[in-house]
């Protein structure tokens, strides 16, 4: 405990140092209440309306929707959404053509005093529709976070304690290493000596990466954005949910992600909320989930929640059946979790030990320390992040095990409870890596 608390003065003192720049004046500012106000009211005056397309020739891999773009048959379904949209009322914003799931998205505007839902359960009944549904709204589910700034002890990177005198466990030379709940939950350490998450291709579709954090450096294989109409900057949660899962590890920087050799697809479907959230649409998530899956991510971090969405689950259930894992944060206010933590087949974490949902794992998420935008480092703490931690500890499954490690049911649970046995999850029954050393492990 007491080394949990100096490195927990050190990470404030190391992100005021900011790596050798200039100390931040605060944290990553945005105007929240502006930010949830035009999020809310946008989607409270959307529809989604789903036209049906010709036989899929999708191409994974490959640029999507590249043949639906334009041509007779676009041109076809332009028409009968116009059509649609003046038999109800309603203007044509613009649409995205998914062949993966068979349907071209329209996003229509309700006009003021009509309801989306009301107005979606109408468009149903179109004999030319395939589907409609409100535009959904997801909030990032993170319960606090450091500005990581703060009175304490500047330590200088690579100055940092690189074992513990008392425990004597197989440590990482990371100078905030031995503040991170998984380096004793998880012994994370000894882990990496069995696996590192080498090559495994984790999807973390959410607020914008800071692909330029000096712990992420090389780390992100893939960036996109699929924001529409708010521009892009690093920010917070995106930045801190992919520290812990693939930050760098034994570079004498910041903290030792629960995977460090994977590589992430940075995919911005989210944007910055206030100091310690983020929020997204379902559109926005769609075309992030949709490109994840056209380019193989193996895991798929969706730290955030909200209403259930026939869309997302029908892209969900995609990348599920080519056998990616999804993995969900689970929303403490919901009964059941909230969407996609409910979604089935879905791997739904939460970081309350005392949550008594079935089939809920229970992993690291409080006062974690992990990576912020500008080279700062901050102590994070909600089911966003334990959702991190589960998404890295399958990268770890999928190196050793390959596809066979895809079923939740493969994570092996300590007794009494959904806490997760991180090395009898990973090992399979094999004995579990000995303590005693320093990790060491040959970066690419």
């Amino acid at each position: 405990m007491i080394l949990r608390r100096l490195s927990r003065a050190f990470v404030l003192g190391l992100s005021a140092l900011a790596l050798g720049s200039a100390p931040s004046t605060g944290a990553l500012a945005a105007p929240a209440t502006t930010v949830r106000a035009t999020a809310e009211a946008d989607a409270a005056h959307q529809v989604l309306v789903l036209l049906r397309l010709p036989p899929d020739h999708y191409r994974p891999g490959g640029a999507y929707a590249d043949s639906y773009g334009e041509g007779a048959g676009m041109a076809a379904r332009r028409r009968v959404a116009q059509r649609i949209a003046a038999d109800h009322g309603l203007k044509v914003v613009t649409n995205w053509p998914i062949p993966l799931v068979g349907v071209d998205c329209f996003v229509m505007t309700v006009p003021d005093g009509q309801s989306p839902e009301q107005v979606a359960l109408a468009l149903a009944r179109d004999p030319d529709v395939a589907g409609a549904e409100p535009m959904h709204v997801y909030r990032a589910q993170a319960s606090s976070q450091g500005s990581g700034q703060g009175p304490g002890k500047a330590l200088v990177a690579g100055r940092g304690p690189a074992r513990d005198p008392i425990a004597g466990e197989t440590m990482h030379n990371d100078p905030l290493y031995l503040a991170q709940p998984a380096a004793r939950e998880w012994r994370l350490a000894e882990l990496h000596t069995v696996a590192t998450g080498r090559g495994v291709k984790v999807a973390v579709i959410d607020s914008m990466v800071d692909a330029s954090q000096p712990d992420l450096a090389g780390q992100i294989q893939t960036r996109q954005d699929f924001v529409l109409d708010r521009p892009g900057a690093a920010e917070q949660h995106g930045t801190g949910v992919a520290g812990i899962i693939a930050a760098v590890a034994d570079n004498h920087v910041g903290i030792a992600g629960v995977a460090p050799q994977a590589r992430l697809m940075a995919l911005r479907a989210c944007w910055q909320e206030g100091t310690s959230g983020a929020v997204c649409d379902t559109l926005s998530l769609a075309k992030a989930l949709y490109f994840a899956i056209g380019h193989n991510a193996q895991v798929i971090n969706l730290s955030l929640s909200g209403p259930n969405d026939p869309l997302l689950g029908r892209l969900i259930d995609m990348a599920l059946a080519r056998g990616t894992v999804v993995v969900g944060a689970l929303d403490p206010k919901t009964a059941d979790g909230g969407f996609p933590a409910s979604h089935a087949g879905v791997v739904a974490v939460t970081d309350d030990p005392a949550c008594t949902l079935p089939g809920v794992l229970v992993a690291p998420g409080r006062e974690a320390p992990t990576t912020q935008p500008g080279g700062r480092f901050a102590f994070v703490s909600g089911s966003s992040y334990a959702a991190a931690h589960v998404s890295g500890l399958f990268a770890l499954m999928r190196q050793r095990n390959g596809k066979a490690a895809t079923p939740v049911s493969l994570v092996t649970l300590r007794p009494g409870g959904g806490a997760i046995d991180s090395c009898a999850s990973l090992m399979r029954g094999a004995a579990c890596p000995r303590s005693g050393g320093t990790s060491t492990f040959a970066r690419e």
